[in-house]
């Protein structure tokens, strides 16, 4: 039985970056896309997250925004600093709701913004629709 959208053998595997610092989401989430047929690397380190971004090289970032020394924004003002990591999509992943939130994803270069707790199952229809804008 295939999953929703999985990736085909004929086509290269998109590779996800997801960076949580709750540690049971990336391993849910790596476990889930993995088994959709992605490339997952997961950090649960702002800090670490923004030097594996540079090495992964991603074509999707998932982000959570609330993190401990750089909040997600910032981290994403950092990635869309770098040349390398200038045009990946990015999308956060929050347990927060405001307005005012999903304004600032998208004033720091956000593509999506998906509110916790979610399915995993949505989740990775929002990842093929973004990945497929930037196809």
């Amino acid at each position: 039985m295939e999953t929703l959208n999985s990736t085909s053998s004929k086509t290269k595997a998109a590779k996800i970056l997801v960076i949580d610092d709750e540690s049971e989401i990336t391993q849910i989430v790596e476990a889930f896309l993995e088994n959709a047929g992605y490339l997952v690397a997961t950090e649960n380190s702002s800090i670490m997250g923004i030097e594996r971004a540079r090495e992964f090289k991603p074509d999707l970032v998932l982000l959570d925004i609330m993190m401990p020394n750089m909040d997600g924004y910032e981290i994403c003002d950092e990635l869309k600093k770098n040349k390398e990591t200038a045009s990946t999509p990015v999308i956060f992943l929050t347990g927060k709701d405001s307005r005012d939130d999903k304004g600032k994803s998208f004033q720091v270069g956000g593509d999506m913004f998906v509110k916790k707790p979610f399915s995993c199952e949505r989740l990775l229809e929002i990842i093929n629709i973004v990945l497929a804008s930037v196809s």
